[in-house]
This record gives C-alpha cells, sequence and structure tokens, in this order.
C-alpha cells in the first residue's frame, strides 16, 4: 500500500492551525495530526509524576513509558496517556506553560519527531494534515505540501483568548508571547523555509484561511500530478 502524503503546516500559537488543519482533513477525508498534543501529553505525565519539566533525564525517563495515542480521526479526535482519555487536560493552563521547557529537550525532539513518521506511514488515508512547529522543515522536509500559517500577533492573542475561558484577554496574551519567545529558541516558526508556502490569516476568517489552504493544497497537487 503506497504510504500517506503529508500535508505539512508550521505557524505559531493562534494562527489558526489547529482548527484549520483539522477543517482541511475533514474536508478531504485526510488524518489529522496534532504534534503539539504529543508534547502536551508528555508534559501533562511529567507534571503529575510531581518533576520538574527543566529535567532532560527525568522528562526522557517519563517519554520512555508514556503510553501516548492519538486518534488521526478529525471527528472522533482524543489523546490519551497510559490508556486514558487526556484530551482536555493536556489544555489546561499549567500544561501550557510548561510544555516549551519540555519541547526544547533536544532528545525529546528527535523521539517525537520519529513517532510522527511513524504516524503518519501507518495511516491508511491518502493523505495525513500534521501540525505544529518545524513540521515543514525537521519532521516532513519533503512533504509534497508545505504551508506556514501566521498571522499577526495581536490577531493570534484575540483568537486564543477566546479558545481559553479560564483566563482574561491580557493574561492569554501575555502567555502567547511567553510561548512564542520560548518556543523561537528551539525552532524559526515564523520565517518560510525555501519550498514553503505562506498564508497570512491576519485579514481572513476561518472559513477565507481554510479555502486560502485549500488552494495551496489544490495547487501543489495537481502540479505534482501534472493535471
Amino acid at each position: 500500500m503506497t504510504e500517506s502524503a503529508i500535508i505539512a503546516i508550521d505557524g505559531p500559537a493562534g494562527s489558526g492551525k489547529s482548527s484549520v488543519s483539522k477543517q482541511l482533513a475533514r474536508t478531504r477525508g485526510y488524518g489529522y495530526l496534532d504534534t503539539g498534543a504529543a508534547y502536551r501529553a508528555l508534559t501533562w505525565r511529567v507534571l503529575q509524576n510531581g518533576a520538574d519539566v527543566s529535567d532532560a533525564d527525568a522528562v526522557l525517563a517519563t517519554a520512555s513509558h508514556l503510553g501516548f495515542a492519538i486518534s488521526l480521526d478529525p471527528d472522533d479526535y482524543w489523546v490519551a496517556v497510559g490508556g486514558a482519555d487526556v484530551t482536555e487536560a493536556i489544555r489546561e493552563p499549567r500544561v501550557s506553560a510548561a510544555v516549551s521547557a519540555v519541547a526544547r529537550i533536544p532528545e525529546v525532539r528527535v523521539a517525537m519527531n520519529r513517532m510522527f513518521r511513524r504516524y503518519a506511514r501507518g495511516s491508511k488515508r491518502e493523505a495525513v494534515v500534521m501540525e505544529g512547529r518545524d513540521i515543514t522543515t525537521v519532521v516532513a522536509p519533503d512533504a509534497p505540501v508545505r504551508i506556514l500559517l501566521t498571522a499577526d500577533e495581536a490577531v493570534r492573542a484575540a483568537r486564543r483568548s477566546k479558545e481559553v475561558t479560564t483566563q482574561d484577554a491580557a493574561a492569554v496574551a501575555e502567555a502567547l508571547r511567553k510561548r512564542d519567545a520560548a518556543d523561537s529558541k528551539v525552532v524559526d516558526f515564523l520565517t518560510a523555509a525555501d519550498g514553503v508556502t505562506v498564508v497570512d490569516s491576519t485579514d481572513l476568517d476561518f472559513e477565507g484561511t481554510v479555502a486560502a489552504v485549500l488552494a495551496v493544497i489544490d495547487d501543489v497537487l495537481e502540479g505534482r500530478d501534472g493535471r
């Protein structure tokens, strides 16, 4: 059986990459892989264990026995650790505040990247929309479609504040800035690499962003297939 093609989507927090990627998968019948959920799941488990998220040895030990699983079905999305559903738990503010420390550990990123590729290869769907950070450059640099989805910081902060109901807008904006600053030490998620198409959603609504990304996908895949 032919391996699933990867639609690689990078972008900073609040750019809409998760919701847009999930809708792309629904629209086309593709699989959907939220790579950030894996880092969040690991972070959640480290915190549950009472370990220090900046302790590389403790994080790696936790990762080796994580028991992580994730659904690739955009209409039946779930995340599990050790057989327990943690889909909601990994979105807690304490996890959001700590996940960058976990994601900065090089050995963790190497192991996670291998896992993401296995998930994509094992999908029985035509393609898998894989979204996160450094997807277009490190995880799937050879993907036929590579997109950087971005937006102005103020717009991203406003979008994220609508998603997080337990914090006020100022707190959400500050958390987003800190997350971007921390993650930028590991990956460059605001500059498109060669061959990566930028889709700026600053002035687009959700439907417009989905349409813009679908247009890029169709243009690339049709060109590849000679249609």
